[in-house]
């Protein structure tokens, strides 16, 4: 749904799917993915609360800071919702997304939802829906974090003498190495940052650069 007519034609083009201009045109359905912004969820939710006088759909909610609780309430109704915190990397498929269910999610749904999230990433469950804010730092925030740093390496490179497109090739395909390493490695970041920092080293002296500006304790005070 989308109030947007070119919107709705380019989707409807692009993924083969219905679209409708308003609440108001939405029929009988299965699930509803909530994708609008959490300041205009409750207006939302009181239109769509009159799904639930002839079916039991399941919500899936990607709202931040919108909890499962006043999901609830604003619906007016006991139904299925799942609660998810996605990041921009869904954009090209490697997004990380965890999910809280409540109590009224049955099985069949709670693997529907997953399936819906892992059609653009990796997706885990939480048992405590309070851990999503932990999760909204870590990975839905997450990226800004490593755009900084790739952004201040890019920049230093250049200061440095390097090329602007070898500088960002390199600094792009050391992120992009680095993870994929870190991701198909059977140990630790800390142990693979060991292997890679000799003894006496320019890894080394680099990073007691870091370390002697806290950088550990400016991570945990921004998460």
């Amino acid at each position: 749904i989308d109030p947007d007519a070119d919107a709705r034609a380019r989707i409807s083009r692009e993924l083969g799917i219905d679209t409708a201009p308003t609440l108001q045109r939405l029929g009988d359905t299965d699930i509803v993915l909530l994708a609008v912004k959490p300041q205009i969820m409750k207006s939302v939710l009181n239109d769509l609360g009159r799904l639930c006088d002839t079916s039991r759909p399941l919500f899936i909610s990607i709202a931040a800071g919108i909890t499962t609780e006043l999901l609830s309430r604003w619906l007016a109704c006991d139904t299925p919702i799942v609660r998810v915190m996605p990041n921009t990397p869904a954009l090209v498929g490697r997004g990380a997304a965890a999910l809280f269910a409540t109590a009224k999610v049955n099985a069949s749904e709670r693997a529907a939802a997953e399936a819906i999230m892992e059609a653009v990433g990796s997706a885990v469950w939480l048992e405590n829906e309070a851990l999503m804010d932990t999760v909204t730092a870590l990975s839905g925030s997450g990226p800004a974090y490593f755009f900084l740093l790739m952004e201040t390496l890019e920049k230093v490179a250049i200061d440095l003498g390097l090329d602007t497109s070898v500088a960002r090739e390199l600094t792009l395909e050391t992120a992009l190495g680095a993870a994929v390493l870190a991701r198909e490695s059977q140990i630790t970041p800390a142990t693979l940052r060991e292997r890679v920092t000799s003894p006496g080293g320019t890894t080394e002296a680099a990073l007691g650069v870091l370390h002697e500006g806290n950088l550990e304790t400016l991570v945990e005070d921004a998460v």
